[in-house]
């Protein structure tokens, strides 16, 4: 491939076959059947059809169908109902949250110019951007959005900003001259890239490249080929469904064969132990849990939507709980992506700022003014309430002048300006000449060395003096650190002379300003280091740039250049990455790469960006997390989350309230399975116990089985969801992403509260024989009050009070008036229950009260464990 940008203006137009004056009509028209329309190419993307196919991809989906069709052909069609609702209820959520077609694409089509001025036929003319072709003349000009990828061939003070593309922060100064091969994206200074913008001047270029050869069109490819990877929890729910589907079919043949064994090998007998195997196996199966876990992540989308981040995927929520690296980009996101004045130098004094404070040297006060008046007068920015338009450096004098009470259009109606000598290049200054009371001054700002070559005298302490070697020697030592800190250091001097030359002039100070960091990131980093979360920073900016920035945040400073990256395999990266903080002056391939090295580590990476260029790693990160407000529309569309307000401080909350979330998805997948596994131990041993009885003995009846499953555990399974998290849950490491839901010590905890439940509640049933309903009521309502009890069992291992979610009080006491609904009203008929008397109460109370001290009991065994 051609790199224009290493040929002279003469090669390129040579290898483009065009000239100065531009195509011809029909040169124009043979290329754009050669190399297409200058737009982005688009891939079919995901259907609404896809979509809603994508919710019937869990294993656990369709051992429900399964068991709704299988209920139907056995008879119970109110069973086969209510778990048909509750699958289409769950795919409809589901459906509803995830419905977001790929929009990358049409995002990054947003970033084309609708219409361009080039050369035709010698002629200049207007035309759609999407008509350009390689080899087309284009004139440029300050606020355009470059359309296509151009080299360079005249320029005037041209600029442009790159920052969503290279991640440089400071409009980059384009000139002509041939560079070297092999040089980084952001250094091809004789370039200007589609999608960035003209902040300053104007050019004249030669296009190289259009539509999907472009760097944005690069870009949009590797966006392409990153495909929808599943998230972390729906790995596990697959797990999960696999588990729980094998587990029923196991179910269904042992008490199958159980039956028949006990009852004989007649048409009769086989068909009823059919009937009833199946209809435990239904019982087995936790109905309500996919619907749990889909209101469950959507509820939490809503609690972090107030927290200011927007979840875009479901399952999303619960992965950044599993987050142990979140890589970062600097501009925007570590940073304001607003250049400030952070330090000057004055009367030989050293000057820091923060907010509106100036502080001195040795506590003394001193009066700025006459430095803040250069910065401002010598300044063709507006900076105003309603408006701010200009070069970020000369906004940055504006703002530092704005905090010290200076106005820039006060001023001027005192300092008229009656000339400008524009900044070059060459020179490295630009000079500004007023009128004030009658005399006129100059105001010069510009590159220090230059500027101490021409000044004969120093400003200091209100006087005017010669200036002297020491005098410059602590000039050049107060520029080397603020330049040390990464700042962009700019001198100013004045003169009071009639003649207009930039020489004798009377040095006045320096500002030395940069891109901070945000306020509130250095405790928001401190906070992901307890939770045992590494922080990497992501960067097309300078390594000095980067450093300065990781010291202020009290990152660590070992480091990668791009140029390094390029020169070490996959499998040295994936060796050295874990010493790394900060990779500096990297492209979007690089970020691909550094992604790939830290899960093929095993680590579950967040990638945050705000820029075209981080849209690929967003992509390819567990979790993607964009900026709302300066972010592009093709990094929050390729991302998983968006920071709704820009602060990193956000991504922790939202670390904690993914964290939180899979606490309560572990907290009702114990409690479903705990207590289903209660039920069907409780009939299988009444089944056994009784197998000599004239009738079939069955605590419980299908009705009654699902009204369980269904109202009495569904309800505060999802009140389970709203569960506050744990007080220092910010303090646990990130867990193992290979980790289960269901652990060894989950497993253990279901197996014994399961057997419990069921013996506590088959002690009940056989007391209360031989009045089967009586006995089946207090067997049914028996375990309704050890679930409650179970829940609080469960949440003291969170260290959660009883009181703390209000949903799940809520949630109990609506279980409780159901069932005694079910008791003691005419519903009684349909469920086949009697009402309950006090003795029986008691009976409930006293056994839920044992089986609750022993589950504490053994959680504090398996815990210490």
């Amino acid at each position: 491939m051609t790199e224009f940008f290493s040929l002279n203006i003469k090669e390129v137009l040579e290898k483009l076959n065009s000239n100065e004056n531009g195509l011809t009509d029909s040169e124009a028209f043979e290329r754009r059947k050669k190399f297409g329309l200058n737009k982005l190419q688009e891939k079919k993307g995901i259907t609404k059809l896809e979509i809603l196919f994508n919710q019937f991809k869990s294993l656990i989906i369709w051992v429900l169908i399964a068991a709704s069709l299988i209920s139907f052909f056995i008879g119970e069609t109110i069973d086969a109902l209510v778990i048909l609702i509750l699958v289409i209820v769950n795919s409809a959520i589901g459906f509803i949250q995830e419905y977001n077609a790929d929009k990358s694409i049409h995002a990054l089509k947003k970033l084309m110019n609708l219409k361009s001025v080039i050369k035709r036929n010698g002629k200049i003319i207007e035309v759609n951007s999407e008509n350009l072709v390689p080899g087309d003349i284009i004139l440029l000009e300050e606020g355009i959005k470059v359309p296509a990828d151009i080299r360079l061939i005249e320029v005037i003070s041209l600029e442009a900003m790159e920052a969503s593309l290279t991640g440089e922060s400071q409009p980059v100064k384009k000139q002509t001259e041939t560079l070297t091969e092999k040089i980084h994206l952001a250094e091809r200074n004789n370039m200007v890239f589609s999608g960035t913008i003209i902040t300053k001047g104007k050019g004249k270029g030669i296009i190289v490249s259009t539509g999907m050869k472009t760097e944005i069109g690069k870009i949009a490819d590797l966006i392409q080929e990153q495909g929808e990877e599943p998230t972390l929890l729906q790995k596990k729910l697959a797990v999960l469904g696999k588990w729980i589907a094998i587990a029923t079919i196991i179910i269904c043949i042992i008490i199958f064969f159980s039956i028949v064994l006990i009852s004989g090998t007649s048409i009769e007998n086989i068909s009823q132990a059919f009937m009833v195997s199946v209809s435990l196996a239904v019982a087995a199966i936790p109905e309500g849990l996919p619907a749990i876990v889909t209101i469950s992540l959507a509820l939490g989308i809503q609690r972090m939507v107030k927290k200011k981040s927007l979840i875009r995927r479901l399952p999303a929520v619960e992965t950044l709980g599993s987050v142990d690296v979140i890589c970062t980009d600097k501009t925007g996101t570590l940073t304001k992506n607003e250049m400030t004045v952070r330090e000057m130098y004055f009367s030989g004094k050293k000057i820091s700022i923060k907010e509106k404070e100036f502080t001195a040297e040795g506590k003394k006060e001193l009066d700025l003014s006459l430095l803040l008046n250069a910065g401002v007068l010598c300044n063709n920015s507006v900076l105003n309430e309603k408006e701010k338009i200009g070069d970020p450096t000369e906004l940055s004098l504006l703002t530092v002048a704005v905090k010290a009470g200076i106005q820039k259009e006060k001023l001027e109606m005192h300092y008229q300006r009656i000339n400008e000598i524009p900044f070059s290049s060459e020179r490295k200054l630009m000079t500004t000449i007023h009128s004030y009371k009658g005399k006129k001054i100059s105001f010069t700002k510009g590159g220090i060395d230059v500027i101490l070559d021409l000044c004969t005298k120093i400003f200091e302490n209100g006087k005017i003096r010669t200036i002297t070697f020491s005098d410059k020697q602590k000039i050049l030592n107060a520029n080397q650190e603020m330049a040390e800190k990464a700042m962009r250091v700019l001198g100013f001097a004045f003169k009071e002379e009639r003649t207009e030359k930039e020489e004798q002039m009377i040095f006045l100070g320096l500002m030395g300003m940069n891109d901070p960091p945000r306020k509130e990131v250095k405790l928001s980093l401190e906070l992901c280091r307890q939770a045992g979360i590494k922080v990497i920073m992501i960067t097309g900016d300078h390594l000095l740039t980067a450093k300065a920035v990781a010291k202020e945040l009290g990152l660590g400073i070992n480091a990668l250049i791009g140029k390094e990256l390029n020169e070490i395999s996959d499998e040295e990266l994936k060796e050295k990455i874990e010493g790394i903080d900060i990779f500096a002056r990297v492209n979007p391939s690089h970020k691909m790469r550094i992604i790939s090295a830290l899960k093929s580590n095993n680590h579950l990476v967040a990638m945050t960006g705000d820029g075209v260029n981080d849209a690929p790693a967003l992509k390819k990160a567990d979790i993607g997390i964009s900026m709302g407000i300066k972010g592009t529309d093709i990094s929050k569309e390729s991302s998983d989350m968006v920071l709704m307000n820009d602060n990193f401080s956000s991504i922790v909350e939202a670390v904690k309230e993914g964290r939180g979330i899979y606490d309560n998805i572990k907290k009702f997948v114990n409690y479903l399975l705990s207590c289903n596994l209660g039920e069907v131990l409780l009939i299988f041993s009444a089944i056994i116990i009784w197998r000599d009885s004239p009738e079939m003995i069955i605590p419980l009846i299908p009705i009654q089985l699902l009204w369980l499953n269904i109202v009495t555990d569904g309800l505060p399974a999802l009140a389970l969801g709203l569960d506050p998290t744990e007080k220092n849950i910010m303090k646990r490491p990130p867990r193992n992403s290979a980790e289960q839901i269901i652990n060894k010590k989950m497993f253990l905890t279901v197996i014994f509260v399961g057997i419990t439940i069921a013996i506590g509640s088959l002690y009940l049933f056989a007391i209360h024989l031989p009045d089967l309903m009586l006995a089946q009521t207090v067997a049914f309502t028996s375990l309704v009050v050890f679930e409650i009890f179970r829940l609080q069992a469960i949440r003291s291992n969170f260290n959660i009070g009883i009181f703390s979610n209000k949903w799940l009080i809520g949630a109990v006491i609506t279980s409780i008036a159901l069932q005694l609904a079910v008791i003691y009203t005419p519903l009684n008929v349909f469920f086949k229950t009697v009402p309950l008397g006090l003795d029986s109460w008691m009976q409930i109370i006293g056994v839920s009260i044992v089986l609750f001290i022993l589950s504490i009991g053994f959680n504090k065994i398996i815990k210490d464990k």
